[in-house]
Parts: C-alpha cells; sequence; structure tokens
C-alpha cells in the first residue's frame, strides 16, 4: 500500500487544510514536502518554535519561560498580516487555517492549565 502524501494526509476544504492543531507530526510532515524553498523553510521553522515554545513554556514560572511564551502566544494571535512571518501569512502559505490553528492551540492551553490546575488542587489536599 502506498504512503499518503502530508497533503493527502489532510483534510482540504475550500482551499484551507484542516487537521489537529495539536498533531505533533504535522510540522514534520511539511517539513518533508519536496518543494520547500528556503523563505519556505524559514517560515516552517518560525512556526515549529512558535507552537514549541506555546506548549513548553505555558505553565514556565521563571521570567525567561513566561517570556518565551507571552511572546509565541502574542505571534499566534496577532491576526495582522501585513509583516511576511506573520501566523497568518506562514499558515497561508501552507495552506493552514489560522483561526483553526488558534483555537486548537488555545484548547490545549486552556486543558493543559486545567489539568495543571487539578493536579495542584489534589496535591494541597492529600
Amino acid at each position: 500500500m502506498a504512503r499518503k502524501t502530508a497533503y493527502e494526509q489532510f483534510l482540504v476544504t475550500d482551499g484551507w487544510t484542516l487537521f489537529d492543531p495539536m498533531d505533533s507530526g504535522i510540522l514534520e510532515r511539511l517539513s518533508k514536502k519536496d518543494i520547500l524553498e528556503g523563505e519556505e523553510k524559514l517560515m516552517l521553522a518560525v512556526l515549529g518554535k512558535a507552537v514549541e515554545y506555546f506548549q513548553k513554556y505555558v505553565l514556565a514560572k521563571d521570567e525567561r519561560g513566561k517570556k518565551l511564551f507571552q511572546e509565541a502566544e502574542e505571534w499566534i494571535l496577532d491576526k495582522n498580516s501585513a509583516w511576511l512571518y506573520s501566523f497568518e501569512n506562514i499558515c497561508e502559505v501552507f495552506g493552514l487555517h489560522p483561526d483553526y490553528m488558534r483555537q486548537g492551540l488555545l484548547c490545549w492551553k486552556e486543558a493543559r492549565l486545567k489539568h495543571h490546575a487539578k493536579r495542584l488542587n489534589f496535591h494541597r489536599t492529600r
């Protein structure tokens, strides 16, 4: 059986690609596309780092981690597309729906914060 290409693994509707925004392999699959040019590789790296910092530092206690999370979150939430390397433009280059991505990341953040709060409460009541 032939392997599906990265493009075929996503649901494509009206030119936008929909997938689980928290799919850990999405950036890896996008990076394996044969047609990536230099700017696209840089865009993918920017997107990858932003998602990495968003997830890695969501519960940060130290100033550096808090700052990295805040910068990543602000960049993801910014709807201004005037800058070439904006979240909006990068998503469009890869055919990803930026609002869908934002929604998935914010849902992930909310779930992570709730889980963390439950763990803290559990340990406090013991």
